[in-house]
């Protein structure tokens, strides 16, 4: 277990390595591109722990993705009721993450301590609620409906507003600090008692159980955590695009994050997020190419993985690099 995890650690660092250096050899639109790109990292982050560390596999895990965008863009534009005022990209983080946080551990205690849902039964679960607040947040007038919200105001550092950080390279660096940041603080929680109480219920929850431990409550913590970080992603990821509107809420990216983490590695943090980047980068590149083409080329290549590297492709390889290191 401390091999893997040490392996890990210098997978983390090797990889993301080169990203200090990107916005210096590479054009600055790739920096914008990839800070954007960095905030689905987050969501693929918190993905790969739910599922890969914990197995709890959500299908609709965008909704947090959303409600994160959602909660950062109506502080921000001041349309909070009574509170026109505050336009604080802080006020927006906290009230992000605390929401989603809220709103995961809702769902968490419903699905696991009033309903004991696992497995397929929780994926179905977890899915029809990302059609069900897409439409909500469609027929939300308040919410800008269909069109959205649109003009969400960029990063500030102010309490209240000030300057904004619009330049590309400042906001590439910012977004990879709080990358490493939420990558460092999940694998220190997934290294943890906790963690590793999470990782034994994956594999045998009655087993846990039955050693005294309140395996639904630790997976409704589990939850919650998952669902902040993505709230999180949400917020960061809308003060860049602009635009919150309800397709960042539904199934269709709900299936991307799934295809990501698949594809890159469910059972490290460090493989999920790089299959993230790669897979959003690829698609830049390739579907204004491909066209129409591009979401059959991206099934082929998720189902050619699927049967080729069950571990996904960063996956395979730091399992490649463990197995080395155990030789050496």
């Amino acid at each position: 277990m401390k091999s893997r995890l040490e392996t890990q650690d210098l997978a983390a660092l090797g990889a993301l390595a080169p990203f200090l250096v990107l916005p210096f050899v590479a054009p600055t639109w790739l920096a914008g591109d990839f800070a954007m790109y960095f905030a689905y990292a987050l969501l693929a982050l918190s993905l790969a722990f739910i599922w890969g560390h914990c197995g709890l596999l959500s299908l609709g895990h965008a909704v947090y993705f959303g409600v994160g965008a959602y909660a950062m863009s109506v502080t921000t534009l001041g349309m909070i009721p009574g509170l026109a005022s505050l336009r604080s990209t802080w006020a927006g983080l906290l009230l992000a993450i605390v929401l989603t946080g809220g709103l995961a551990f809702a769902l968490g205690w419903f699905f696991f301590a009033a309903r004991g849902l696992a497995g397929a039964f929780l994926g179905v679960m977890t899915l029809a609620l990302a059609f069900i607040f897409e439409r909500l947040a469609i027929n939300a007038s308040w919410l800008g409906g269909l069109n959205g919200l649109m003009n969400v105001p960029a990063l500030t550092l102010g309490l209240n507003g000030g300057a904004e950080i619009v330049d590309p390279v400042a906001v590439y660096f910012l977004m990879l600090a709080v990358v490493v940041a939420v990558t460092a603080a999940l694998r220190l929680v997934a290294a943890s008692d906790f963690g590793v109480t999470l990782a034994a219920i994956r594999e045998n929850e009655l087993r846990v159980a039955a050693l005294g431990h309140d395996a639904r409550a630790l997976k409704i913590r589990a939850f919650t955590l998952a669902g902040a970080v993505a709230g999180l992603a949400g917020a960061l990821f809308v003060t860049q695009f602009g635009f919150a509107s309800p397709s960042l809420i539904g199934f269709s990216l709900s299936a991307d994050a799934l295809i990501w983490v698949a594809l890159g590695g469910r059972k490290t943090l460090i493989s999920a997020l790089l299959g993230a980047l790669a897979l959003r980068f690829l698609e830049s590149r390739l579907s204004g190419a491909l066209g129409a083409l591009w979401p059959l080329a991206l099934g082929l290549i998720f189902m050619a993985s699927v049967v080729l590297f069950p571990d996904g492709l960063f996956g395979e390889a730091i399992g490649a690099l463990e197995r080395w290191r155990r030789r050496r």
